[in-house]
């Protein structure tokens, strides 16, 4: 089976790599000139250098199936309205239209638990048909991704499976993220500041996503023109002081918790969790 991958030099991507790898499966993987992928594998894919909208066309030749991973605006930093929607929508959906034009069947594909917004304010365990109600520029446009998968699957009669994963943490995350941050200072000895802790949240390990997502690459459920959405997460809620403190004492830290330290975001949704099949 080959499968065609982009954004497997980022954070979910290195992980699916991994994974894909050990399985056997033949790997064309889009990234970046220069990019690497974040952890170490077993063997390298073929990789293709290039952009969403700038690739060799042999490129999806004889693939079966389009694992799409890429996104813009995960780090905040980087998020703004034009480059998320250009790059989360626009250049996505054409890159899935080439592919069906190349005879590309299957889609698996990447949402965000954001896309939800607000509406887990109000709802304790959503569920993949709650209302969709983002509060920015990366969870909007991620959100507009999903609507455009759906419409393509019917349009083009793909099997089209989007997949919604909710707080992922793990090796190769970037290094200024929350549990990145927590196990660097658990490892130095350093106190760490951060808010009261007081958000609920699903924590969901990379290894469990990527596996959600390579599964989803042979699952026999999946039928032409009927797209599905799905929550990735591990069923285990808790706040975030709660998770902090688990991942503190299995490191052995010999530093402090700090909660309160740190203010709370802004627009902050102070539950994040997903109804679960």
């Amino acid at each position: 089976m080959k499968i065609f991958l982009t954004g497997g030099t980022g954070f979910l991507g290195s992980h699916f790599l991994r994974a894909a790898i050990d399985a056997d499966l033949e790997i064309v993987a889009l990234r970046s000139p220069g990019k690497k992928c974040r952890l170490p594998l077993a063997s390298e894919p073929l990789w293709i250098d290039g952009t969403l909208e700038e690739y060799p066309s042999s490129a999806l030749e004889d693939v079966d199936v389009l694992v799409h991973l890429a996104a813009h605006g995960v780090n905040p930093v980087n998020s703004n309205w034009i480059d998320c929607f250009r790059c989360n929508v626009t250049a996505s959906l054409g890159l899935w239209l080439a592919a069906s034009e190349a005879g590309v069947r299957r889609y698996v594909i990447a949402g965000s638990c954001f896309e939800y917004g607000k509406s887990g304010e109000n709802i304790d365990f959503i569920p993949t048909d709650a209302p969709l109600l983002p509060t920015g520029p990366y969870h909007s446009s991620k959100a507009a991704a999903t609507m455009a998968a759906l419409g393509f699957a019917v349009d083009h009669q793909r099997e089209v499976v989007v997949l919604r994963p909710f707080h992922i943490y793990g090796e190769g995350e970037s290094p200024e993220r929350f549990w990145p941050s927590l196990v660097k200072a658990a490892k130095e000895g350093e106190d760490f500041p951060m808010s009261e802790g007081l958000q609920v949240r699903d924590f969901v390990s990379a290894e469990q996503v990527a596996s959600c997502f390579l599964e989803s690459i042979f699952r026999q459920d999946l039928v032409p023109g009927k797209p599905m959405i799905e929550n990735v997460g591990s069923g285990e809620p808790k706040t975030l002081i709660q998770f902090a403190k688990d991942e503190w004492m299995s490191i052995g830290a010999i530093g402090k918790l700090l909660p309160g330290i740190v203010p709370t975001r802004k627009n902050e949704i102070m539950r994040y969790v997903p109804l679960l099949k």
